[in-house]
């Protein structure tokens, strides 16, 4: 069924309430590889209760990833999930997210961009507590099949790398089961558990969640670029370039300027195919 557009952006907010404590956290963490070597000081503040500090990256998963699963039943969005890939993904921090919160997320279909043979569908979800705004989301669901209903193509933001060697380069290698660790944090689609549905999808085997490389990108700068501070990012934006398979190892290519890293990350054991491009971390 064709996307109504006009009646998907014109749909009012949905309000979720999002809950989550340091257990939504510390697993959030987990599926993004933290914890190895389980004893470093450094991998404790993800895992441990008593020291524990918030990836920025948590904000797409807090209270059960709940703005994207809203999104796709709004009024006039009806498509098929084995036609839809994450796209790109945004998040704009307004303050640190704490270890335990309450909030209220406002998610609405922000723009639907035709891109000819695909529709991308962006869902912007804002979230605050009773101190005030927490941060902005935006997700870019790229729908195949959906497209050529002669709307607006939307920006195309491409960055090229910078003109001479990375400041740092890190890999990061996944395990086998990370897929299914990550989609405990609140992504269900089989897309990531299921060979059979996997296959209908058009892959051979099922293919890790794009939130899930995604995390483990802005954990490797914050590391290694940041310190470990994770209170200085300030936005993570990126475009999903490629699958990536769980039990692959990332490389991740990191470039430091004056209050921003840009970054890529490619899959080693295939020749460096992308998996995450035109991606940049803001920082104070």
């Amino acid at each position: 069924m064709p996307i109504d557009v006009a009646r998907a952006t014109a749909a009012e907010a949905r309000s979720t309430e999002l809950t989550w404590g340091h257990k939504d956290v510390q697993l959030y963490h987990l599926g993004i590889g933290a914890g190895v070597p389980a004893t470093d000081a450094d991998e404790l503040r993800y895992t441990l209760e008593s020291r524990l500090h918030v990836l920025p990256s948590f904000a797409t998963v807090a209270g059960g990833g709940m703005a994207v699963a809203g999104g796709m039943a709004a009024p006039g969005i009806d498509v098929d999930l084995a036609a839809v890939l994450h796209g790109g993904q945004s998040v704009e921090l307004h303050r640190p997210i704490p270890v335990s919160g309450r909030a209220v997320q406002q998610s609405r279909v922000a723009a639907v961009y035709d891109k000819g043979k695909a529709a991308v569908i962006v869902l912007r979800s804002d979230a605050a507590d009773a101190d005030g705004p927490l941060w902005t989301c935006d997700t870019q669901i790229y729908v195949r099949g959906e497209g050529g209903f002669g709307g607006e193509r939307g920006p195309s933001v491409r960055l090229d790398p910078p003109r001479r060697e990375p400041d740092r380069i890190v890999e990061r290698t996944t395990r086998p089961d990370q897929a299914l660790l990550y989609r405990l944090s609140g992504d269900w689609n089989p897309l990531h558990a299921d060979p059979e549905f996997a296959k209908l999808a058009g892959f051979d085997r099922p293919i890790l969640h794009g939130l899930c490389s995604y995390g483990i990108v802005l954990k490797a700068v914050v590391d290694t670029v940041l310190g470990g501070e994770v209170a200085r990012v300030t936005s993570y934006a990126t475009r999903f370039a490629g699958i990536f398979f769980p039990g692959e190892t990332l490389r991740i290519r990191m470039w430091a300027e004056e209050g921003r890293v840009q970054v890529s990350a490619t899959a080693v054991e295939r020749e460096d195919a992308p998996v995450l491009t035109d991606t940049v971390i803001q920082h104070s």
